[in-house]
């Protein structure tokens, strides 16, 4: 499995070009509306993601960082601000525009899994190949590489019910990254997993990260997950904290990760 390059998510979804920073936030404030009431989430926020970094996004349920990670995999759009990926603002993508976006450079990695209960292993992870023009014979390709990567080949047939929960959310990673895609957003991914379970799959994380040169951004409740990060972030009262390294530069509005 290689780490593919892509470039314009506009025209050309399947090359991109060498420059180190990935996504720029520039400036973004997410607000939504309840009836009569505005309710801000965050307000004028700043973050560089460089390509290649494993970034993790802790602070308190409300802080916005499951919205962020959407907003990150143009599932959502910021009220105000610009999120740029490549270079190229993402949120000024139409839907179509977007899906397809998505298609080339991004997996995600859910906390429940996700799997459909009626499709066994290989199935689930074929599932975003069926989007794509391959052959029968290219799609088993992949999906035998991916489970491979995940040391599941021995559990292609075997259904959601039949696996542990690590199984399941393993399945899940092959799923995410069968295409090859640049970027692999993570929501509580170890959230309802025990601890060594839970450092087997974060140490494939690692993997996926150090080895293949995927660029992670994962969401996270659990210290001890966040320490697998090269870079350690706090989301608090619209505002980022670097716990990375304490003599880095931080500031009211944001920080850049390195």
């Amino acid at each position: 499995m290689q780490n593919n390059a892509h470039t314009d998510p506009t025209d050309n979804p399947e090359q991109m070009n060498s420059d180190e920073l990935l996504f720029e936030l520039k400036n973004v404030s997410k607000r939504f509306t309840r009836g009569k009431e505005t309710i801000s989430i965050f307000e004028g926020l700043d973050l560089n993601i460089k390509k290649g970094d494993f970034v993790s996004i802790m602070g308190p349920s409300g802080s916005g960082k499951t919205t962020l990670l959407n907003m990150l995999g143009g599932v959502d759009k910021p009220t105000e601000g610009s999120i740029l990926f490549d270079g190229n603002p993402i949120e000024k993508l139409g839907e179509g525009a977007l899906s397809k976006w998505r298609a080339a450079h991004v997996g995600f990695i859910f906390q429940f899994y996700n799997l459909m209960p009626m499709l066994n292993a290989e199935k689930n992870v074929e599932l975003p190949l069926m989007l794509k023009k391959l052959s029968r014979a290219q799609r088993q390709k992949s999906v035998s590489a991916a489970l491979k990567l995940v040391d599941l080949e021995d559990r292609a047939k075997h259904l959601p019910k039949e696996l542990s929960g690590g199984q399941q959310q393993r399945v899940a990673i092959a799923r995410a990254i069968v295409s090859d895609p640049d970027l692999l957003f993570c929501d509580e991914p170890t959230g309802d997993l025990d601890r060594a379970t839970a450092t087997e799959i974060l140490e494939t994380l690692q993997l996926l990260n150090k080895d293949f040169g995927k660029t992670i951004v994962m969401v996270t409740h659990d210290p001890e997950a966040a320490k697998f990060a090269t870079t350690r972030l706090h989301l608090d009262k619209g505002t980022f904290e670097n716990l990375t390294d304490a003599n880095r530069e931080t500031s009211s509005k944001g920080v850049t990760s390195s």
